[in-house]
């Protein structure tokens, strides 16, 4: 069972269990998948570029091959900002109190990409905190499951159907003149396993 997520505002903890909140869970979940002439289930692999190795679903989590072909584990890798330099590693924030920022305005909630989103089960709230919550006061926090190279943003809400942490990194917006052309700006990469479409009408 995942650890809590514990914030602290005003000088007081407040701790909340958490639920993962997918698609599958609202709306239930089908999968569509080959079977072979025997009736068992395939599985999926691919060659890697010289056709020595097959690669296996969930190989490539366990670390990657350099240019040369070396074989390099994840525990031996780092990151590093767009200048080159090595930065450091964000320890997860699970069970760690976190400081609460906030009342944040909906505008900054609104301009979070969120990536997921989980129902909180209060376990030790402050009352004062609780009070806000239930009459719409929104609050951020720092988040990070297990810990990596990208802190996300957490916001705190609730409404009738109980309390929400909303997970997700803040959009930044290119905006272009009419003398000038900007191409946007692809994110191919997404930290998420559980990348849902969710019914935000919900909340």
């Amino acid at each position: 069972m995942a650890k809590p997520i514990v914030v602290s505002f005003g000088g007081t903890e407040s701790t909340f269990g958490i639920s993962r909140i997918d698609r599958s869970k609202l709306y239930g979940r089908r999968q569509r998948f080959p079977l072979d002439p025997t009736g068992e289930r395939c599985q999926r692999a691919a060659l890697t570029d010289d056709g020595s190795l097959l690669v296996l679903t969930g190989m490539t989590a366990q670390g990657y091959f350099d240019p040369d072909g070396s074989w390099v584990p994840n525990n031996q890798l780092i990151g590093l900002s767009p200048e080159g330099e090595p930065v450091e590693r964000v320890p997860s924030t699970l069970g760690v109190p976190q400081p609460l920022e906030g009342p944040i305005s909906p505008t900054e909630l609104l301009d979070l990409q969120v990536l997921s989103v989980y129902l909180l089960d209060p376990e030790d709230v402050d009352m004062d905190l609780a009070h806000k919550l239930a009459n719409g006061q929104i609050f951020k926090f720092g988040f990070s499951y297990r810990g990596g190279y990208n802190a996300e943003t957490g916001v705190l809400v609730g409404n009738d159907e109980g309390l929400f942490a909303l997970i997700g990194r803040p959009k930044v917006l290119e905006w272009s003149e009419l003398e000038q052309v900007v191409q946007p700006l692809l994110d191919d990469e997404d930290d998420d396993d559980f990348d849902d479409d969710l019914d935000f009408e919900m909340f």
